[in-house]
């Protein structure tokens, strides 16, 4: 794997706090908008997107997008991944989507706007779909500290296997930011599906929310340490002989148990279209049918 160091005065991050301040907590009673540390949960109707859209515009706000396209996963996914997320990701910012694949010469040429620029990267490709899964992280930190910091304040990291479907956009942008997970958001705790294996460093006997790994992100800064601190825990689990219940997730989880996160997105951001929920009002990302038999390396 190689990176190309660039030199450059990182950009600086607009204070979220003044526009995060304007939220309307009450504009959806049927579900939590704050958590206990006072950090909003982002649902349809809080904000208004020509407030977040201006000040990130002056502020000369960008964003880097990290997914990960290897072995099948590239044709079956990654070409309605790109397309959506052109149409609807941080409309009006610049962003480049950095695709990680082991098969570069496949990566589809769409159509981009005006500062919107593709960069792909080749990686490896395991031979089991959980060292995949673990090993972003490691792939993440790497070009955080070779390129990203340097010309993107922001980070966001996705799977592959979603389509978006309405506007993700700058009110989404934070200092830390994790997303609840459509399964669980509505579970009580204790049926989280947190790591119980006390052998694991993902371990966790209680938690605030369950998160989803399909998306995190969060200023440059907080997403290497976010990346560093997972990938830490799965390689000292790996020299344990322990596997995490639900890989990088459980890990995830951990981490946002101990730095809780400064931002929440609600199931609106990453929702399978096989549930229903009245408080679902828009749908922003939808899961892609998985056929993860045939997808998947055993």
């Amino acid at each position: 794997m190689f990176f190309h160091s660039v030199t450059a005065e990182a950009p600086k991050v607009i204070t979220m706090t003044d526009l995060d301040d304007m939220l309307n907590y009450e504009a959806r009673p049927a579900v939590q908008t704050k958590t206990d540390w006072k950090a909003p949960i982002m649902w349809e109707g809080m904000w208004e997107p020509v407030i977040y859209d201006r000040a990130h515009t002056e502020n000369q706000s960008s964003v880097a997008l990290t997914v990960f396209a290897v072995g099948r996963y590239l044709e079956a996914y990654l070409e309605n991944f790109l397309v959506s997320a052109e149409e609807h990701f941080m409309i009006g910012l610049p962003v480049t989507f950095y695709v990680f694949t082991d098969q570069i010469d496949k990566v589809p040429m769409i159509n981009l706007g005006p500062q919107r620029n593709i960069r792909t990267i080749q990686v490896e490709r395991h031979s089991r779909w959980q060292d995949i899964s673990m090993m972003r992280m490691k792939v993440i930190s790497k070009v955080i500290v070779s390129e990203i910091q340097y010309l993107f304040p922001y980070v966001f990291c996705f799977d592959v296997d979603q389509i978006f479907t309405g506007r993700f956009g700058s009110e989404a942008l934070g200092e830390s930011v994790a997303l609840l997970h459509a399964h669980y958001y509505k579970l009580p705790k204790d049926r989280f599906t947190y790591d119980r294996n006390p052998k694991s460093k993902a371990y966790m006997e209680a938690g605030d929310y369950y998160y989803h790994a399909a998306i995190f992100g969060g200023t440059w800064e907080n997403v290497k340490m976010i990346a560093d601190g997972c990938l830490e825990s799965i390689m000292e689990d790996k020299k344990n002989n322990v596997e995490a219940l639900w890989h990088d997730e459980s890990h995830l989880n951990k981490y946002f148990w101990l730095h809780k996160p400064s931002k929440l997105l609600s199931p609106e951001y990453c929702w399978d279209m096989q549930l229903n929920r009245k408080d679902i009002v828009v749908t922003r990302l939808i899961w892609a049918p998985k056929d993860y038999d045939k997808l998947r390396p055993q």
